[in-house]
């Protein structure tokens, strides 16, 4: 599909970033496209970590097929970015004889550690 040259104009956006660190901002499109976030700073845990940022928000666009998509998200130090969506693939479910495998193996005590 080729570029289009047609402006898409911006219907509304703001934005706040506050002394601690804080922010919040949102945006919406003349073609649909809206999006929003907060985020808070957090401190290290310990003395070799700086600050970060941990963050909520989503986005939500019309495909080109006429789809309505949205994302939420969430982001942090400990477990990244961790977007979710309806339309997103989910795996198959696993199959009862490797469950029952996966199960059993579960039960096992912890093998010793290899030494080098």
């Amino acid at each position: 599909q080729a570029p289009s040259d047609k402006v898409i104009p911006i219907i509304s956006q703001n934005e706040v970033r506050n002394p601690d660190g804080s922010y919040q901002w949102n945006y919406e499109t003349g073609n649909g496209i809206k999006a929003d976030e907060t985020g808070t700073l957090k401190k290290g845990s310990k003395p070799d970590e700086g600050d970060f940022i941990v963050a909520q928000g989503s986005f939500s666009y019309t495909g080109p097929d006429g789809t309505a998509y949205q994302v939420q998200y969430s982001a942090d130090d400990e477990n990244g970015f961790v977007p979710q969506g309806a339309h997103f693939p989910t795996p198959p479910p696993i199959p009862p004889a490797i469950q029952r495998a996966l199960d059993y193996l579960a039960t096992l005590p912890p093998t010793p550690e290899a030494r080098p």
